[in-house]
Order: C-alpha cells, then sequence, then structure tokens
C-alpha cells in the first residue's frame, strides 16, 4: 500500500509541473493589420509568449521619401526569460533597443585624457 502511494505521488508530482509549450504548436491569439496609403501597421500574439507589433509610415525628406519603421517584439528565451526588442528603423538605419543587448563599454580616463591632449596639442604641420 506504502509503495502504491509513493507511485501515485510522483505521478501527482509529475503531472503537477509547467509544462513548456511547442513553439511549434503555438497558436495565434490576436492578430492585426492595416495598410493605407500612408503606411502600415500589423500586431499579434501567440499562446507561446511571442507578440510583435510593428508601424510603418512612408516620411519626405528634402532629396527623398524613405520609410519610417518602429516597432517590438517578444519572445520567451530556451531559460523561460521573456525577451522584448524595441526598435526604430528609418534614414538613420537599424536602431534596436533591449537590456539583453550588449552595450558599449566606456572609454577608460587615460585614454579621454590622452585624447584631449592631442586635440590641444596638434602635431606640426610637415611642409
Amino acid at each position: 500500500m506504502f509503495k502504491l502511494a509513493v507511485v501515485c505521488g510522483l505521478i501527482c508530482a509529475t503531472l503537477a509541473l509547467p509544462q513548456q509549450a511547442d513553439p511549434k504548436l503555438a497558436q495565434t491569439l490576436k492578430s492585426a493589420n492595416d495598410i493605407s496609403p500612408d503606411g502600415y501597421q500589423y500586431s499579434y500574439e501567440t499562446s507561446g509568449g511571442i507578440s510583435a507589433e510593428e508601424t510603418g509610415k512612408l516620411v519626405v525628406g528634402s532629396d527623398n521619401v524613405f520609410k519610417s519603421v518602429q516597432g517590438r517584439y517578444s519572445y520567451p528565451s530556451d531559460d523561460n526569460q521573456q525577451i522584448e526588442l524595441t526598435y526604430v528603423a528609418d534614414e538613420n538605419g537599424f536602431q534596436p533597443q533591449g537590456p539583453h543587448l550588449p552595450t558599449i563599454p566606456p572609454i577608460p580616463e587615460a585614454i579621454l585624457k590622452a585624447l584631449k591632449y592631442i586635440a590641444e596639442h596638434p602635431p606640426p604641420k610637415e611642409n
């Protein structure tokens, strides 16, 4: 009887563990899109924790017409952390932002001092 209770307890505990959803089996929960002469927008969300939204529009510059896009997407990583990225893409290129992206380290103080000295004391020009 004790062995049966232990086996039943282990089965119940195993079934109570959170199950990782197979991303291949995710279903679309929400989806919207709109296209107009001025631009577009879309958004979606899946049962697998993936979501995205984006808006794009035509912008007339002094020399050209370009598309300005901004948006965001998020998804669960392999270790179940939610990764979120926001971005803008325009005449300045793709500009992503997110806490998971690497950042440029600060310039060391000694290098800053050397650059300042060089700017204040340029080498003589050769003739």
